[in-house]
């Protein structure tokens, strides 16, 4: 077993550019809607499928999110207590309707209802996992009620975090299951962290940093409830485990450690992550290839933190909890997978962390990455107007 690493819960504030906002009353903008299952996958499916009834459900999700990225968070956001962090379940009852119907809020007891009353449980853990580890109260660090619909749409393929709420669509129970799965909620709020945090452009490497952080904290939030350490057989790193239903060959959406070996299916194609730089996706698709590129950091986090032992949700967690912040501020938002490297060795030496930095520039090297401040995302094609899906 790992030795256990002892830590005090520090947040760099301030100097980094992560501040609480006083009164918790201005809501920075979400750059798009971020679906947990990526457009690559809903491409693949209606290349392969020849069944109309999973050509139809999928078409409708593409459309319905394609429309709701160009839609602003409704003004519900703005009715909160601030400083509660409080839950609100609501059920959409398989509309169209990002308000839905209130079905279950903080302290009242289960109602029986299973998605409505896992959209609580999972929701409080994701919400006491950084209130705990962090010291960052909700999703905003001023204690932003959680909000979240469930059976969103008519068997919608998707779940996402909308700049204000989390909305869950039910799955078509043909290849989508469930999407109320602890590390797809941690992946989904995260989004919203990232959003007062240092809302990284959604754009290429800096797009591919936001979804792999949201990864990154995904796996860590399982880990802490489950108190799994890096090591563990347990400790699989996949994201999305138990979202397709069974006969579906794959374990989950991506897999951290190994990217590309999630899913090999005939349904959805092979897993189309690079696992190294030399594999980069050099495409404008899906706003630069975010969804497939995060493999590569993905890796190296997954390297880190087994190398540095101990529990993912100590001197890991800190570390990218702060680098988050420190490249935000020093790149306007639009970190290289390079600078945000280097950021995660100053992170460790402002948290008192220096002893791992060894460890993570073997973690970095070993996806093609040499940390450097000055680096520049010359890789991805330059961004044109909005491509939807882009696939």
């Amino acid at each position: 077993m790992a030795k256990h690493i002892h830590h005090s819960r520090r947040v760099l504030l301030g100097s980094t550019g992560l501040v609480k906002p006083a009164g918790g009353l201005i809501l920075p903008p979400a750059k798009r809607i971020e679906g947990i299952i990526p457009p690559h996958m809903h491409s693949e499916i209606l290349r392969r499928s020849h069944d109309p009834v999973v050509l139809e459900l999928i078409r409708k999700t593409r459309a319905l999110t394609h429309r709701l990225l160009n839609e602003s968070p409704d003004p519900v956001i703005f009715s909160r207590t601030v400083g509660q962090a409080l839950r609100q379940i609501f059920d959409a009852h398989d509309q169209e309707d990002l308000e839905g119907v209130k079905v279950r809020q903080e302290g009242q007891a289960p109602i029986g209802e299973k998605d409505a009353d896992l959209a609580y449980e999972l929701t409080g853990i994701v919400r006491d996992y950084y209130n705990s580890i962090h010291g960052w109260n909700s999703i905003d660090g001023a204690g932003m009620d959680l909000f979240s619909i469930v059976h969103y749409g008519s068997k919608f393929n998707n779940a996402f975090w909308n700049g204000a709420k989390m909305v869950y669509g039910r799955g078509d129970q043909l290849i989508f299951a469930t999407f109320l799965v602890l590390n797809v909620i941690g992946h989904e709020l995260t989004h919203g962290v990232t959003q007062f945090t240092g809302a990284f452009d959604y754009w290429g490497q800096s797009g591919a940093l936001n979804e792999h952080l949201s990864d990154v904290f995904g796996k860590i939030i399982e880990a802490w409830k489950d108190k799994l350490i890096t090591d563990s057989d347990r400790f699989d790193w996949v994201i999305g485990r138990g979202v397709f239903v069974p006969g579906v060959n794959g374990e989950g959406i991506r897999n951290m450690l190994h990217p590309g070996t999630a899913y090999n299916d005939s349904m959805l194609g092979k897993d189309p992550q690079p696992d190294h730089m030399s594999r980069y996706a050099v495409t404008r698709a899906d706003r630069g290839g975010v969804h497939r590129n995060s493999g590569i950091p993905n890796r190296a986090f997954a390297l880190f933190a087994i190398a540095a032992g101990g529990y993912t949700f100590e001197a890991p967690a800190l570390i990218w909890f702060a680098a988050r912040a420190l490249a935000a501020k020093a790149t306007n938002n639009s970190p290289s997978f390079a600078q945000f490297a280097f950021y995660t060795l100053e992170a460790a030496d402002q948290l008192g962390y220096a002893k791992y930095k060894d460890y993570l520039v073997k973690a970095w090297d070993v996806v093609g990455i040499t940390p450097s401040a000055s680096d520049v995302d010359d890789k991805t094609p330059a961004r044109q107007p909005d491509l939807g899906d882009g696939e």
